[in-house]
C-alpha cells in the first residue's frame, strides 16, 4: 500500500491511496479459498469447484466482499499511519479498481484541529460543600412527621369534624336501583381533602359513630361504568368509627418506620439528604464554570463540516429566512460548541478516560429509578434505541472529563451555610433568566433587521449541545 497526502488546505487534505495488482488478486485468492469449501454445486465435490466456475458463478459477489474489505483496512491504516484524525466520514472516490487490477482511491478528509491542553490546570472555579444546621434537619423531619398523620378513636358521641378520619360502609343507588361498583366496606376518608367524589366527604361532617347518612354524589369522568359517569348516585353510609388526628411522636419507633436504625440514625440520613440536595444544584454550577472557562480556550480552526452540522440543529424548525438571517449568530453559537466538544474529547483521549459497560448499566439503573412503575419502558427504550445508549455513554464520558478536569484545575473550596447555598442558586437562576430576556429581545430584533446579531442561546441549552460533541468511547 502506497500513501500519498496531496491538497492540503487548511485542515482538509486529500489521502490518496494505492494498492497494487498483487496485493489485490491475493485478497481474491484468500477469499475463493475461503468459499470453496462451503459452495455446493451440481455436479461437482464439495471443495472441488473450479476457479473459473466459482469465478463465473460468484464472481461480482466476491469481488465485492474483497473490495469492500480492502477499503476498509487500508483507509483506517493510512488514517492511523499519518495520525490524521477525521472530523466526520471521509469521502471516498475510487480512480481505480476491477478484478486483476490495481486499487486506487482519494479520501478527501476533513481533518480535527490540534487541541492545546496546557491551560487546564489553569482553569479556576468554584466547589461548595453546605454545612447543614441541625434545626434545618429538625425541621425537615417534623415535616415529614406532618405528612405521617395518625389518629386515635373519637369517644362513641363526638361528631366529626374536619381533618377527622371517618370509616364507613356504603351502599349507592341510582333512581333506587343498585349498579355495579356501589358499595364499598371499611372505607376511610379524611374529612375536607374532598379526594373520593366532589362534595361527598363534607356531608359526613357532624356524623357520630352508630349513624347512618345518605350522601348524593355526582359519579366521575373516570367511573368505570361508562354508562353511569355524570349521574347522581344516593350513597347510604353507615359509620362504624371517628377518629381524632394525633400527633406523631418522634422518637426511635417513628425512625424505624421510615427505614433508619432509630432517631440519631435518622438525623443523620435527613441532613446529608438536604446536603445532597443542594450540592447537585451547586455542582451544576462548577461544571457551568468550567465550560464557561473552556470557551475562551483558543483552537486554531473550526472543521466547515461540523459547523454547518452545528448550524442546522440550531435552525430546526425555523423558516428558510430566519435560519438566514440568524445564521451568522448561530455560525458563533457553533463555533463555542463545537470548539468545547473538540478540548473535552482531546483531554479524555490524552488522558485515557473510558466509559465502562459497568458504569453505563449504572446510568441506566439511575434514569429507571428517576421512574417508578415504568422500569420495563426505559429499560426497552434503550434496548431499542441504540443511539439514545450512545448519548447516554456521551454523557457519562463528559461527566468524567469534568471530574478529571476538577482534580487538574485549581479548585477554590468554599463551605457555604445552606441561606447562602440559596442565595448563590437564586442569583444564578435571575442572571440566567436576564440573560434569556437579553436574548430573546435580541432574537426578536434580528427578524426585524438582519443587520443585528443575534445573541448566544440559554446557558442550559448551550450545556447540553456540548456534550452531543464529546465522543462517545
Amino acid at each position: 500500500m502506497k500513501v500519498t497526502i496531496e491538497n492540503k488546505k487548511g485542515l482538509n487534505k486529500d489521502v490518496k491511496v494505492f494498492v497494487d495488482k498483487k496485493t489485490m488478486n491475493n485478497y481474491m485468492d484468500e477469499k475463493y479459498e475461503e468459499i470453496k469449501g462451503t459452495v455446493n454445486l451440481k455436479g461437482f465435490r464439495p471443495g472441488k469447484v473450479p476457479r473459473e466456475v466459482l469465478k463465473r458463478q460468484f464472481g461480482k459477489a466476491i469481488f465485492g466482499e474483497v473490495l469492500d474489505k480492502v477499503l476498509k483496512e487500508t483507509s483506517t491504516k493510512a488514517l492511523s499511519e499519518n495520525k490524521i484524525k477525521p472530523a466526520g466520514q471521509p469521502k471516498l472516490d475510487l480512480k481505480t479498481y476491477g478484478e486483476d487490477k490495481d486499487l486506487e482511491y482519494v479520501l478527501s478528509v476533513t481533518e480535527l484541529p490540534k487541541v492545546e491542553l496546557k491551560s487546564i490546570e489553569n482553569i479556576k472555579f468554584d466547589e461548595y460543600t453546605v454545612k447543614i444546621d441541625q434545626k434545618e434537619t429538625d425541621k425537615r423531619i417534623s415535616e415529614i412527621a406532618k405528612n405521617q398523620p395518625s389518629f386515635k378513636d373519637a369517644a362513641d358521641n363526638v361528631k366529626a369534624k374536619e381533618g377527622d378520619l371517618i370509616v364507613f360502609d356504603y351502599n349507592a343507588t341510582i333512581d333506587d336501583k343498585t349498579f355495579k361498583g356501589g358499595e364499598g366496606k371499611n372505607t376511610q376518608l379524611t374529612l375536607g381533602k374532598d379526594l373520593f367524589l366532589k362534595g361527598f366527604d363534607k356531608q359526613l361532617i357532624g356524623a357520630k359513630k352508630g349513624d347512618e347518612k345518605i350522601v348524593e354524589a355526582v359519579l366521575p369522568e373516570n367511573f368505570p361504568e361508562k354508562e353511569l359517569i355524570n349521574k347522581k348516585a344516593k350513597f347510604k353510609c353507615s359509620i362504624s368509627a371517628v377518629k381524632n388526628p394525633d400527633e406523631v411522636k418522634i422518637d426511635d419507633q417513628f425512625a424505624k418506620n421510615l427505614g433508619a436504625k432509630d432517631l440519631n440514625d435518622l438525623k443523620t440520613l435527613i441532613s446529608k439528604q438536604i446536603n445532597d440536595e443542594y450540592k447537585n444544584s451547586l455542582d451544576r454550577l462548577t461544571k457551568n464554570q468550567i465550560l464557561k472557562e473552556i470557551e475562551k480556550f483558543k483552537v486554531t480552526e473550526i472543521p466547515e463540516n461540523l459547523l454547518a452540522e452545528e448550524v442546522k440543529i440550531l435552525s430546526q424548525g425555523m423558516s428558510e429566512e430566519d435560519a438566514k438571517k440568524s445564521k451568522s449568530n448561530f455560525e458563533e453559537i457553533a463555533k463555542k460548541r463545537i470548539k468545547v466538544g473538540l478540548i473535552l474529547n482531546e483531554f479524555g483521549e490524552q488522558n485515557q478516560i473510558k466509559v465502562t459497560e459497568q458504569e453505563l448499566q449504572m446510568e441506566v439503573q439511575k434514569q429507571i429509578q428517576m421512574m417508578p412503575g415504568q422500569e420495563k419502558m426505559v429499560m426497552d427504550f434503550y434496548k431499542k434505541n441504540p443511539s439514545a445508549l450512545a448519548s447516554l455513554r456521551g454523557t457519562v464520558y463528559e461527566e468524567k472529563i469534568l471530574n478529571s478536569i476538577k482534580q487538574k484545575g485549581k479548585s477554590s473550596k468554599k463551605e457555604i451555610t445552606k441561606d447562602e447555598a440559596e442565595k448563590i442558586l437564586k442569583d444564578s437562576q435571575k442572571q440566567e433568566l436576564d440573560t434569556n430576556k437579553e436574548e430573546q429581545k435580541k432574537t426578536e430584533t434580528k427578524k426585524v433587521s438582519p443587520k443585528k446579531t443575534v445573541t448566544k442561546s440559554t446557558k442550559a441549552k448551550t450545556v447540553k449541545k456540548k456534550t452531543k460533541k464529546v465522543s462517545k468511547k
